[in-house]
């Protein structure tokens, strides 16, 4: 799911190009899920021939504000969404993957609207919308930031970081696991996977820590590590290939890969490399370093605690949870997999004894004839 710095690149990208310019023209496919609270044709309707004025994000949500009285654009792209300009591929996300081939058709595949924004020339500029998966949402807002999805966000890093009090008062109060409070939108929006994992990489916080637990220490390197990984990815326009080389984004995606012969391990401290693990928090595939993330004493990890979190075994490097009608990430507690494994040799074993059951009080009765 693109994060705040991957939004934060599309909010940009459209003010370079439809900031004071007028949409000539909208063109949009039918689609009831998308489309929320509007039809297709109601959108198009509302904002064709309205001048942008700003546009803003907050969170993973951005937003056209648009002259006149009318309502204004509000888009959030869920796990797949994109935004493609006409001649240009897809601004694409890492999790999404990567166009296969630079799209040259139009309209692109999955246009769910098309805005054609007027220019000084006769050819408009166009702005494709896209979203495969369908889970991405386009609504009409009269006041984006004090109407849902935006009004239900907590804080956004980048736009309103509370200060280190409030920060530590908004988590410590809560028993889940810091990586599953950072994913809650309703705590801090924007902040997603990826984001959450490199804030907790350079906090040095194991991502199944409870909040009750952290200490005065480790709210602090929270709070700044969160401000400094949403600040450093937005300053490069969301390139990772811009991301500084000590951070753990250029590593997490290795899960299952073989490496190639140039691969430069991420490094501890000391200069040996350091070791990646993965497991599930909060519905979420987490990576962390083994060696620098430590759990408390006190409090057990993956398989050992009580259904809280697993070791993921297999499957992508991304477990993304499905997105909600309000825009919100779903907080999962997982079941150990070892429990659900169980059951099967439980139930056959049990079947076994029943037979044998069955066999030994024939043969008495046959016996006893």
């Amino acid at each position: 799911m693109p994060e705040l710095p991957e939004v934060e690149r599309a909010a940009k990208l459209l003010r370079s190009l439809a900031l004071n310019k007028r949409i000539q023209k909208v063109e949009t496919t039918e689609d009831t899920i998308v489309f929320s609270g509007t039809t297709h044709d109601d959108f198009a309707a509302e904002i064709t021939g309205r001048t942008v004025k700003e546009v803003g994000r907050y969170g993973k949500v951005f937003y056209l504000e648009l002259d006149g009285e009318g309502k204004m654009p509000v888009f959030h792209f869920g796990m797949t969404g994109m935004l493609q300009i006409r001649g240009e591929t897809p601004v694409h996300y890492r999790e999404a993957g990567r166009p296969r081939k630079a799209a040259t058709d139009w309209p692109p595949r999955f246009m769910k609207c098309i805005l054609h924004i007027e220019t000084e020339s006769d050819s408009p500029i166009e702005v494709a919308f896209l979203d495969a998966r369908r889970l991405g949402r386009v609504r009409l807002c009269k006041s984006p930031l004090t109407e849902p999805p935006i009004s239900g966000m907590g804080f956004d890093p980048i736009l309103s970081l509370p200060s280190v009090e409030d920060f530590k008062h908004g988590a410590v109060k809560r028993s889940c696991p810091v990586k599953a409070l950072l994913l809650d939108q309703s705590f801090s929006a924007g902040v997603g996977n990826w984001v959450a994992d490199e804030i907790l990489y350079h906090a040095r916080v194991h991502p199944e820590q409870r909040c009750n637990t952290l200490s005065d220490e480790q709210i602090a390197a929270l709070h700044a590590q969160t401000a400094e990984v949403c600040r450093t990815a937005v300053e490069v326009n969301a390139d990772d290939a811009k991301f500084p080389e000590d951070w753990l984004f250029r590593h997490r995606w290795d899960k299952g890969k073989k490496k190639p012969k140039d691969y430069i391990p991420l490094k501890l401290p000391d200069g040996e490399p350091a070791t990646i693990k993965w497991l599930t928090v909060g519905g979420r595939t987490s990576a962390y370093v083994h060696e620098l993330q430590r759990l408390p004493k006190t409090q057990k990890m993956g398989s050992e605690a009580e259904g809280e979190a697993s070791v993921q075994q297999d499957g992508d490097a991304s477990d993304l949870t499905p997105l909600t009608e309000s825009d919100t990430e779903v907080i999962v507690t997982t079941v150990r997999k070892r429990q659900r494994k169980a059951k099967p040799a439980d139930t056959k074993r049990s079947v076994k004894r029943r037979r044998s059951s069955r066999n030994k009080g024939g043969a008495d009765t046959d016996s006893g004839s």
